[in-house]
């Protein structure tokens, strides 16, 4: 049974959608569900002063994701959306047995896309070492298409170029050519972005994988489940005043500024958050 949590209001179809990641990346998700459910309020929390997760173990991921849950629960979210690859592969379970409302991560969404639309079933994963030693997008990918061959590659480089903002570098590209070479020559034609920081460098892995290789983006997919879970559940909010509040555990604003330029969104205050220990 799900841990009911103390929230501000009595009216669950009115709350915000809760999502957090483990720093700024998660906002590709929250760009992608304000484009695709403007009327929904979201509430995004960023755990930036234990950023990054990829290289903690199984156990300090759990206590996280629960600790930075229960802030969005207390502000009456009426599901959580978990816009981090590497707690969505250690952690999901755990906070779905933990909590009553919906709980959505983002490697069923990409895994489901990338079998959509891929031609060969030869797929390639990108991900942090936490999300791609964890072998979650190998699993859901089979366990929904048993003759798809699954290839990944753990790209611990790419999150810090990412938040220097160096989208169009030429360390960038080196550093992606050497990352996704044996992919490439794996004969891959579909490629997931298995961290929500990476659909960021869209531009550059198009550009070093070329035309051929299909690009997954968990984030959009991600909104797109979220979508139909809020129909399925008729929780759609139909009134035209979504609002975007978003709080971080520790300062960070350049990146943050950053990405909200490049996803076209409107941060304005930016919320400091403590984090209360499980």
């Amino acid at each position: 049974m799900g841990l009911d949590v103390q929230t501000r209001s009595s009216d669950p179809d009115g709350g915000p959608i809760g999502v957090f990641d483990s720093g700024i990346g998660g906002l590709t998700v929250v760009a992608a569900l304000r484009r695709l459910l403007p009327n929904e309020s979201i509430f995004y929390v960023g755990d930036t002063a234990r950023v990054p997760y990829g290289g903690k173990s199984k156990t300090t991921i759990e206590r996280y994701s629960t600790e930075i849950s229960k802030l969005l629960l207390a502000e009456n979210a009426k599901m959580l959306v978990v816009a981090c690859n590497t707690s969505s592969a250690l952690a999901l379970t755990y906070l779905r047995d933990q909590f009553s409302v919906p709980v959505l991560g983002v490697i069923q969404p990409g895994a489901a896309a990338a079998i959509a639309v891929s031609r060969n079933k030869r797929i390639g994963v990108i991900g942090t070492r936490a999300t791609i030693a964890s072998k979650a997008y190998d699993q859901a990918i089979q366990a929904m298409c048993a003759e798809a061959q699954v290839f990944s590659r753990a790209c611990p480089l790419l999150v810090p170029l990412i938040e220097e903002g160096m989208f169009r570098d030429e360390v960038t590209d080196l550093t992606l050519q050497r990352y996704l070479e044996s992919l490439l020559q794996k004969d891959i034609d579909t490629l997931v972005l298995g961290c929500t920081h990476y659909p960021l460098l869209r531009e550059a892995i198009a550009r070093v994988v070329g035309a051929k290789v299909t690009l997954v983006d968990s984030a959009q997919n991600c909104a797109l489940a979220v979508q139909d879970a809020l129909l399925k559940k008729k929780k759609i909010n139909q009134r035209a005043d979504g609002n975007l509040r978003v709080a971080l555990t520790d300062a960070t604003e350049g990146f943050l500024r950053v990405a909200e330029k490049v996803l076209g969104l409107d941060i304005r205050n930016v919320e400091l958050l403590g984090v209360r220990e499980s």
